[in-house]
């Protein structure tokens, strides 16, 4: 690994942080992103911690020329908790970036350094992990090929998916998705595919604190047919519009004579997320059946699971981002080994999958 910053205590912080992680070897330092390529060149680390704000070539700079150059170097951004941060972190994340990382703005150093720690330290190994999943992804297929034995469902397994089958999916009156590491760059390439007339509205929990959400919000409503916003408390659900959940809080879905509104709520984390997707997807089980779709995309962790399992239990149909095209295969590896998933689709074709099953007909909100 290589870090990246201009302050000297960042760096120092960060170095000393991955010295003590087993699995990392640290190569080297840099105070700006000039110094970052040129070591980059020289080292060829797998990963960087990158920071945004620095002199001569910043972060995104070192992200383009990482593009321009067809480098596999994967980054981890370190960002401000600030608007003009959030916006530059959209930013880096479509560039490429794997993740990010707040910078600690607690009161001491050591509180810091154990938040920065409980931070970044998972998103380098979910990097290792996906790192390894593409390495395998890539690998020739073998000459000769046995398929696998399947055993038979457990009695429950099968008595639960006869149940599923027996409870055809009406017309979705919501499309929600769930989507967590690799979302802002995976949504910048899928909600500008979605039509103007998409027939049902479509609510997003992306997994990210407050500004950031409002920022990814704004960076998708300039590239969509459809109007992305950030969802305010009791607004109305409609086609033509795409609301994402608020960092730092929940979002669900409950109806108000007869009309879908979004409520934005301060309960607790759910899978250690707010907002958190089984959050949502639970209403929208209760609220709209059998008359919904979930999609679950590319992220870390499990949260969306168990809001699958309700959505299938009540006739739902199941969307998930398949393997190969997911920057972390996590949420969306559960439902599709427990065969809650309709369509196992790659993230270019998950547009076209939503519209086949919402259909078209909305006029789009401006």
């Amino acid at each position: 690994m290589l870090v990246v910053d201009d302050t000297v205590t960042y760096r120092k912080v960060i170095s000393d942080l991955l010295a003590e992680v087993p699995e990392v070897e640290l190569l080297g330092s840099a105070s700006n992103g000039r110094i970052a390529i040129q070591k980059i060149d020289q080292l060829r680390p797998d990963l960087l911690t990158l920071d945004l704000e620095m002199p001569e070539l910043n972060g995104l700079d070192v992200l383009r020329h990482l593009r321009a150059t067809g480098s596999t170097v994967g980054a981890i951004m370190l960002s401000a908790f600030t608007t003009q941060g959030a916006e530059e972190t959209i930013a880096a994340l479509s560039l490429g970036a794997f993740d990010f990382v707040l910078k600690p703005s607690t009161g001491s150093i050591e509180s810091s350094i154990k938040a920065l720690r409980s931070e970044l330290v998972p998103k380098i190994q979910a990097f290792a992990r996906a790192a390894a999943v593409k390495r395998r992804l890539r690998e020739p297929a073998p000459t000769r090929y046995c398929p696998p034995v399947l055993s038979a469902p457990t009695a429950d397994v099968a008595q639960r998916m006869r149940k599923i089958s027996a409870m055809p999916a009406g017309k979705p009156e919501v499309v929600a998705i769930g989507i967590s590491t690799g979302g802002p760059a995976a949504l910048a390439k899928m909600v500008p595919a979605l039509p103007a007339d998409l027939a049902a509205p479509v609510l997003i929990v992306q997994h990210m604190p407050p500004k950031f959400t409002k920022s990814l919000a704004d960076d998708l409503d300039n590239r969509s047919k459809l109007a992305v916003s950030e969802a305010v408390d009791h607004q109305a659900v409609e086609a033509g519009r795409i609301l994402i959940a608020p960092g730092g809080r929940q979002m669900k879905i409950e109806r108000v004579d007869g009309q879908l509104v979004a409520r934005i709520t301060d309960d607790p984390p759910e899978n250690n997320c707010k907002p958190s997707v089984d959050y949502l997807f639970r209403s929208v089980a209760y609220t709209c059946g059998r008359y919904s779709l979930g999609v679950v995309m590319t992220g870390m962790g499990n949260d969306g699971t168990l809001g699958c399992r309700l959505l299938k239990r009540a006739g739902a149909t199941i969307i998930t981002q398949d393997e190969t095209t997911c920057v972390v295969y996590g949420m969306p590896k559960a439902p599709a080994e427990e065969g809650l998933s309709d369509v196992i689709a790659p993230l270019d074709r998950i547009a076209s999958e939503i519209t086949r099953f919402a259909g078209k007909g909305a006029l789009a909100c401006g």
